[in-house]
């Protein structure tokens, strides 16, 4: 791997570890609003990622690093534990648990539109020719490690988002979707998609489903990012 590949991979997991432990953080920050104290006392109510490598070394060290070199792709995983009581007890506490995620991944998100057109009125960024997951504005001045940093803190942002969002077990959209039913119904729902052959399943249509959902997705963001 050359050196300027080698640059962008680590630019890349830096965004990638980022993202991630302020969505995990989050999740553990709403349970810990809701009642249920689980992640908060395992210490991921926290923006140090230690803790949240130290629970997931797998998902947020090898398989991101072994994928960006294999495939120029990074993809990785952390999670923040619950009481599977409080969630049964309430269930909508739950739901919104969910969604802490995937908002703290649609807030990074935006500091990264913000910033970019910032850079933009100012003339320090201009909008590339083509765009790409890493280059969705380029620096006036030629390469720009800030201008790649905002990119694939904007793209990998609205990434994580979407797919947790996707209304599939073991996802946080699964469980978001108890806000729209009954606490009884939510609460069979729950109980009926925690089973490992309904996460297996959700986690298979999710793959064949995710680019096909992203991709718009991202080129709405795109526009919009441009527009704004």
């Amino acid at each position: 791997m050359d050196p300027q590949a080698l640059a962008l991979g680590g630019l890349w997991y830096v965004v990638f570890l980022l993202s991630l432990t302020c969505h995990e953080a989050s999740h553990a920050l709403a349970a810990l609003m809701g009642g249920d104290d689980t992640a908060a006392a395992g210490g991921q109510v926290t923006l140090n990622p230690l803790p949240h490598i130290r629970r997931e070394p797998v998902g947020t060290i090898a398989v991101p690093l072994l994928s960006f070199a294999l495939n120029n792709w990074m993809l990785g995983w952390a999670s923040a534990p619950y009481s599977s009581l409080w969630e049964s007890r309430f269930p909508r506490r739950a739901a919104w648990m969910a969604l802490a995620g995937p908002a703290a991944n649609l807030m990074l998100a935006v500091v990264a539109a913000v910033l970019i057109n910032v850079g933009l009125a100012a003339g320090v960024f201009q909008i590339p020719a083509s765009i790409t997951f890493f280059s969705v504005v380029e620096a006036v001045d030629g390469q720009s490690a800030s201008a790649q940093f905002l990119s694939i803190l904007f793209t990998q942002n609205i990434l994580l988002m979407t797919f947790n969002l996707l209304p599939v077990p073991p996802l946080d959209g699964n469980t978001a979707i108890g806000l729209f039913m009954s606490e009884r119904v939510a609460r069979r729902w729950f109980d009926l998609t925690r089973d490992q052959p309904y996460m297996l399943l959700g986690l298979v249509a999710a793959w064949y489903l995710f680019g096909e959902i992203f991709w718009p997705v991202l080129r709405f963001a795109v526009k919009l990012l441009y527009w704004v």
